[in-house]
């Protein structure tokens, strides 16, 4: 099960309607979390390493990240997240 990470280009973000997506924040801080479905998000701000049982994951702002379905892992929150988000 792997987190994927890519960039998107503009039109690809409007296409997706993005900007439509509701906005989730959070302070740094480190939790536990698990995903009952998978979620599509960009990265507006921040900086944060995801460790699952396969991987750490560093993701910044700008990333566009598909956390699959059934994935449990640990958010270390190092600069505070704002994102845009989608659940399948």
């Amino acid at each position: 099960m792997k987190i994927e990470i890519k960039k998107l280009t503009d039109s690809e973000k409007k296409e997706k309607g993005i900007s439509n997506w509701p906005i989730w924040e959070k302070e740094t801080s480190k939790f536990d979390w698990f995903y009952d479905s998978a979620e599509h998000c960009l990265i507006l701000e921040g900086q944060v390493f995801v460790k699952t049982d396969f991987e750490t994951a560093e993701i910044n702002a700008g990333d566009y990240v598909i956390f699959p379905k059934g994935l449990k892992c640990v958010w270390d929150i190092k600069k505070p997240i704002k994102k845009h988000y989608f659940f399948e």
